[in-house]
């Protein structure tokens, strides 16, 4: 089984990237889901951790929203939630990993593969990278973020092209989703070549 990472810095298209391959009957593992439900199944854990924060939302459930803007302008915070997630995380990838041994690829689409420092547990590692003024305007308009706290969120991740040297694969997102489908199945097909060689 090949084990492969897609990671990329905010809206350059994972989510996009993992579609395609879920569409073409690959299995993903989609981290932020992963995360998700953890913040619901550890919940007084992570109130604890911002007890000084308030992460409700109007149902008194934890808001990602609130909780990303407070990770996203105090480091402190951000430093101690990942943390206490990130192993939790690695967990469930490794069940990923056991209860699909039968496939020859799978994926696992994991935004803070190298803040986390992960990129070990896989064989090969694709980063989904878009220019950074696309990745801007893509965030102001789907999230309708203001210029400034969408640049925060941009410049709080390492560089792409400093990710994009420790990469096996590289697939461009600059243009239409026809584009990008095509440079996902060209990857695929390398991944596959390299697999066999």
């Amino acid at each position: 089984m090949i084990k492969v990472a897609v990671t990329g810095n905010i809206a350059s298209g994972k989510s996009e990237v993992q579609n395609i391959l879920v569409e073409k009957g690959y299995k993903v593992l989609d981290t932020d889901i992963v995360a998700h439900k953890l913040l619901n199944e550890y919940g007084s854990e992570i109130r604890s951790i911002f007890k000084d924060f308030d992460i409700s939302d109007t149902d008194g459930k934890i808001s990602r929203e609130k909780l990303g803007r407070i990770v996203f302008t105090v480091q402190k915070a951000k430093d101690k939630l990942e943390k206490y997630i990130h192993p939790k995380i690695k967990v469930q990838i490794s069940k990923f990993f056991d209860s699909n041994m039968s496939e020859k690829i799978v994926f696992v689409s994991i935004p803070l593969l190298f803040e986390a420092n992960m990129q070990s547990l896989f064989d090969k590692i694709i980063l989904v990278y878009a220019n950074d003024n696309i990745r801007l305007k893509r965030l102001i308009d789907r999230n309708g973020y203001s210029d400034e706290y969408a640049l925060k969120r941009l410049n709080s991740q390492d560089s792409q092209d400093k990710k994009s040297a420790l990469c096996n694969y590289v697939i461009l997102n600059n243009s239409d989703i026809d584009r990008l489908k095509t440079s996902v199945l060209e990857t695929l097909t390398k991944i596959t070549q390299d697999g066999l060689n």
